[in-house]
């Protein structure tokens, strides 16, 4: 592999520039506006691609934003990898809490990244981690040493919800069989904590619209007669919760994964600082449901969380007004067990309950996703473990994870493949927040480590 180790060496500032480009792209999947700008980006992939060796490149059209295919089938008997990976970006709003332009990037040096990290939208989530795949590719090809059958599979709409990636997969089950996919689109625990995600948490994501009056009216002439949807949407909001940060949906965790008690002991081993924690975040002390550490909080517990809320005159200055609308974002994070149907049913049905008889309640569901567990006794985990020793000098520690990456679920029940999840990113890289940002270390570290995985995966399957 030192050949690889000297390719990387001798390329690491074409392989930043090129991420410079690729991130300098506001591939925006939520926004209309930006779907020219998502397009270039999987014009910019597909290049990519091809420029690493990749055959049969295509960029895929959807009902949506384009999928970017791409495959190197060097022997039909030996394993085949699944790359999986999302060139579209978070929007970047607030931009005034930018330190420097979202699409701008520009390499800083922090305390946690001595070495320097890319700050802008993407730079970890995901077109960074994405790019490593590319890059290591490209050296393994180059140097003759790819060792499996390799097919990449880049969307367009994974911060959207994956909407036209199930079908994309079930038209093309035979084109992107595989023995494993892999993906890189998870955080590790620290620099020199690396760690493997060996669960997700699931997804129920809805839209809820409160109603009052027919308009909006003169705050003084009808304050206090008639409801206020904002105020009756606060309270309807802070009613899901109790006391204890326990949600008060009926039924809600019915479902949920009971955890040994061995396996929240182990859990808990990993190093977390609290101090450190609650420091970074500039709050004075953390918060959530009774009884469980934050780590647990963060990983084998769901959650419901408000992710944005708006009603009423919201502009400069003052405006007498009490508005005939209101309206939130709310997120539940699931556990195995829970499915995403059923808690938006349980949601839609307990939140038209709570509302009083003065304003009408309209529930709409978007994405969801399931919850998923990987094995740490399979192959490919063993595989993925012995490739962070190699470049960490450490055996990784495995660790669930609070985000969600509904596609995981996806690829198991309609490619019946496992998925292997090593992700090179930190929980500070401020992903989908502003000044999101991806360490120079980890960057080029992630380009080390995955051509480790491929040797030892093809070796292990070899070997039975």
């Amino acid at each position: 592999m030192q050949e690889l180790s000297t390719y990387l060496e001798n390329n690491k500032e074409r392989f930043l520039e090129e991420l410079k480009e690729l991130v300098r792209i506001p591939s925006v999947s939520a926004d209309p506006a930006y779907k020219e700008e998502v397009a270039k980006t999987a014009e910019f992939v597909a290049q990519k691609l091809k420029d690493a060796g990749c055959e049969g490149v295509e960029i895929c059209p959807t009902k949506g934003h384009p999928i970017v295919y791409g495959e190197k089938l060097i022997d039909a008997a030996l394993p085949t990898v699944l790359v999986y990976g999302h060139y579209d970006v978070q929007p970047a709003d607030p931009l005034e809490l930018w330190d420097s332009g979202p699409f701008d990037p520009i390499v800083k040096k922090t305390e946690l990244h001595p070495e320097g990290a890319l700050f802008a939208r993407g730079s970890c989530d995901d077109k960074g981690q994405m790019y490593m795949h590319v890059k290591a590719f490209e050296g393994m090809v180059k140097h003759n040493n790819l060792p499996c059958n390799v097919k990449f599979m880049i969307e367009g709409e994974e911060e959207v919800g994956s909407e036209n990636l199930g079908t994309f997969i079930t038209e093309n089950t035979e084109r992107l069989s595989a023995d494993v996919c892999l993906i890189s689109d998870t955080s590790m625990i620290a620099n020199d904590v690396p760690s493997i995600t060996t669960g997700l948490r699931g997804l129920s994501y809805v839209e809820v619209e409160v109603t009052g009056p027919n308009r909006d009216l003169h705050s003084g002439v009808y304050g206090g007669a008639v409801a206020n949807p904002v105020n009756v949407l606060s309270k309807m909001i802070a009613a899901l919760q109790d006391e204890n940060n326990h949600i008060t949906i009926p039924g809600f965790y019915d479902d949920v994964e009971v955890v040994s008690e061995e396996e929240r002991t182990q859990m808990n081993l990993a190093p977390f600082d609290l101090e450190a924690f609650q420091k970074d975040l500039e709050i004075g002390k953390i918060q959530g449901e009774t009884g469980y550490t934050s780590l647990e909080r963060t990983s084998i517990r769901p959650t419901l969380d408000v992710n944005g809320i708006w009603g009423g005159y919201i502009g400069e200055g003052a405006k007498t007004v009490l508005p005939s609308k209101a309206f939130a974002k709310i997120s539940m994070r699931l556990v195995p067990h829970q499915t995403p149907d059923k808690i938006t049913e349980l949601f839609k049905q307990h939140f038209e309950k709570i509302a009083p008889p003065s304003v009408k309640v309209k529930v709409t569901p978007h994405h969801g996703g399931d919850p998923v567990v990987t094995p740490t006794d399979s192959v490919e985990y063993q595989a993925a473990a012995k490739a962070y020793e190699a470049t960490f000098g450490k055996t990784p520690i495995p660790q669930r994870s609070g985000g969600s990456i509904p596609i995981v679920a996806l690829f198991e029940r309609v490619l019946g493949v496992k998925t292997v999840l090593m992700g090179f990113g930190l929980n500070s890289d401020a992903i989908h927040s502003p000044n999101e940002h991806f360490g120079l270390f980890n960057y080029y570290k992630g380009i080390e480590t995955i051509p480790y995985f491929y040797k030892y995966y093809a070796e292990m399957k070899k070997n039975g």
